[in-house]
């Protein structure tokens, strides 16, 4: 399922394809699925990240993948649920798909702003 999606918008022009799903799957199992379906494409990952948080089950994938010349950045907004399904599909450009992922990360919780690595990317864009 989340395999058809990023085939079908990864060659999309806009640098973010965000998707949102539920997931029966923990947040590293999530990430890999994720990755697996980056790389059918052909496209190789630069960077890869997962937040989540403990008290409430979703979290925020990030996959940073290049082909060729073209960068695209695969945000998977997730939330458990009982099976996999897809909820929205969005694809935006730079400006845009750089304020959902902010704003994402922030509703994960105000904390983790103060991760380093969160603040480094912050800081790049």
């Amino acid at each position: 399922m989340i395999e058809k999606v990023i085939k079908e918008n990864i060659e999309r022009e806009q640098p973010w394809l965000i998707i949102t799903f539920k997931t029966p799957y923990g947040p590293p199992d999530t990430l890999e699925i994720l990755e697996n379906a980056v790389r059918e494409t052909g496209w190789e990952i630069t960077f890869k990240a997962n937040w989540w948080t403990a008290d409430i089950p979703y979290g925020l994938a990030r996959i940073d993948a290049k082909k060729e010349e073209r960068e695209k950045i695969i945000l998977g907004r997730w939330i458990l649920g009982k099976k996999l399904e897809i909820i929205k599909v969005e694809n935006l450009d730079f400006e845009r798909g750089k304020e959902e992922f902010f704003r994402s990360v922030d509703s994960i919780t105000s904390t983790l702003i103060y991760d380093p690595v969160i603040r480094t990317m912050r800081e790049q864009y």
